[in-house]
């Protein structure tokens, strides 16, 4: 007798049966699939109604890194909440140039991709499983804005005052936000999602940057965050996944995971190859590591096949490409960027 309640939890949970799974046979019923299960995903992600608000965009730092010029702008994204973004933009004459989107994933927060400690210093070689990608991309000849997303860096939750109170670990931004935004109704991912949106407003304003012909790569939880924005935003005309896109069942529910990394009710949506029914027929890059322990590889494969097989639905010559490395949980890059150069020159 299995006494356990995840038995029973995991009995429950059967992705095939899901209501708004993807289960279109021809373009047409795929077509009518995304406009029906988008509406109802935005429902359950939340926050995707709130009320807009002027960027009032404040430039508050610039800097000469040779190749290209680094500009700190601090937006607004709601009444309350303002978010700082990196802007890396090459020495090139030819303007508007072809724009990514940068998100990093855990650990320090947006510094770590553009080339900063975490005390601000400058830094010369990457470092880390993120390795400085933002960087990378802008010498690829991208034009990159690299937002601070919400919860980390400078956008953290000080709770030292807790340990005076109480006698436990301090909760991290993450966590605590996840609750908080699940408690009034939405979700963190929704919360970031919605920035992401403003952002990608805010750079219409500018004519460095063209929207037109814009992607977004991100790692980790960067890489869901990327994921969940191209599917929700027809403007992602190319996207590239690094250490994120497998299964809900073999990486996200199988361990411990932050709690950013959840949404109530995501599993009516079928798995995340389901998910990806979203973006298609636009150009997607799965880039997995052989040693990623907290999305394995085979799982990664197993998802990336059935995702093709959604991709073959809409008969376009685009499809979902990857790179597989031999490496652990990091950013690689050896088809990345080649892949967003050609997919944004058209």
């Amino acid at each position: 007798m299995k006494l356990e309640p995840a038995h029973l939890l995991w009995k429950l949970y059967k992705p095939e049966k899901a209501q708004y799974r993807f289960s279109a046979e021809t373009v047409s019923q795929a077509r009518v699939w995304q406009k029906k299960t988008l509406k109802v995903l935005e429902n359950k992600l939340g926050f995707q109604d709130h009320p807009l608000v002027s960027p009032q965009p404040k430039i508050i730092e610039e800097v000469d890194k040779k190749e290209y010029i680094r500009q700190k702008v601090i937006i607004q994204t709601t009444r309350y909440s303002a978010m700082p973004v990196y802007l890396l933009i090459p020495k090139v004459d030819a303007k508007p140039m072809k724009t990514v989107l940068a998100f990093h994933g855990h650990g320090y927060g947006v510094k770590d991709i553009v080339g900063l400690r975490e005390n601000g210093r400058e830094r010369n070689a990457s470092e880390g499983y993120q390795k400085d990608f933002a960087v990378e991309l802008c010498r690829q000849g991208f034009i990159v804005a690299a937002p601070e997303i919400a919860c980390f860096g400078e956008r953290t939750t000080d709770f030292s005052h807790l340990n005076k109170a109480i006698d436990q670990a301090e909760p991290t931004s993450c966590s605590h936000s996840a609750a908080l935004a699940s408690h009034l109704g939405f979700t963190i991912l929704g919360f970031r999602l919605y920035e992401m949106k403003r952002l990608i407003d805010y750079l219409t304003s500018r004519n460095e940057f063209d929207v037109s012909r814009m992607g977004v790569m991100g790692i980790s939880g960067g890489g869901m965050l990327a994921f969940f924005l191209a599917a929700l935003e027809k403007r992602i005309k190319a996207s590239v996944i690094s250490g994120y896109f497998c299964t809900f069942k073999d990486s996200i529910l199988a361990m411990e995971h932050c709690s950013c990394n959840f949404v109530p009710g995501l599993a009516q949506f079928g798995e995340m190859y389901d998910l990806a029914g979203l973006i298609a027929p636009r150009p997607m890059l799965v880039e997995a590591g052989s040693h990623d322990g907290i999305f394995p590889i085979n799982a990664v494969k197993r998802s990336v096949k059935k995702a093709r097989a959604i991709y073959r639905i809409f008969d376009t010559d685009k499809s979902l490409e990857t790179d597989f490395f031999v490496g652990p949980h990091q950013i690689n890059g050896a088809k990345a960027y080649d892949f967003l150069s050609t997919e944004l020159s058209e």
